[in-house]
């Protein structure tokens, strides 16, 4: 389990999804918890491309390995490929869609065989654009940012977990990285209707 915060954390072995404007700064706090190299997977004509030392506040960018593969279909290929090597402690992917159901399963599957392969199990998060909703991740991430005087400030929800309900947490940014700064008064959440009821 990669620990975030209390009663935020990603169980490893797992493929996990981030959506929403603040997706990467969601990708940006689990690489900053996670220990070894990460790798950092898009495409090369994506506009919003991550800046290393623009992130050096948060972990240091000799850590990360940005990969852009030239095809759409290849970002998947090669998550899939670096989470069955077990080499890689985190992968994100940073994709231009939502993917179906069947590459998600085969990334948890490659995922558990790294963590076989390793003797260590890699975590697999996707960043994919909108409201997201790919079927069959283990927790689904929204992140958008709060704009208002003081701090900077973020809102987080949980919009899907196996384990966990729906819950909303306000986040600031202090000289150690991202913190939760209070839990959020719960509304109700209105459930995706996706795939996720095959599983």
């Amino acid at each position: 389990m990669l620990d975030l915060a209390p009663d935020i954390a990603l169980p490893l072995g797992r493929l996990h999804e981030a959506c929403g404007p603040a997706r990467r700064s969601f990708a940006l706090w689990v690489a900053s918890r996670s220990t070894g190299p990460v790798f950092w997977v898009s495409p090369p004509w994506s506009a919003e491309q991550i800046y290393p030392q623009g992130i050096k506040h948060l972990l240091h960018p000799g850590r990360v390995t940005f990969v852009s593969p030239t095809r759409a279909e290849d970002v998947l290929w090669t998550l899939e490929e670096v989470l069955r090597s077990g080499q890689v402690p985190l992968v994100i992917g940073d994709l231009p869609g939502i993917p179906a159901l069947t590459p998600v399963r085969r990334l948890h599957l490659a995922a558990e065989q790294g963590g076989v392969a390793a003797g260590r199990l890699p975590l697999g998060v996707i960043l994919t654009p909108g409201d997201g909703g790919a079927a069959g991740v283990e927790s689904r991430w929204a992140m958008r940012p709060e704009h208002q005087r003081g701090p900077n400030r973020w809102g987080l929800t949980r919009l899907r977990a196996r384990t966990a309900p729906v819950k909303d947490w306000s986040i600031t940014m202090d000289t150690r990285g991202f913190a939760p700064l209070t839990v959020k008064a719960q509304k109700p959440h209105a459930v995706k209707n996706d795939l996720e009821k095959v599983e």
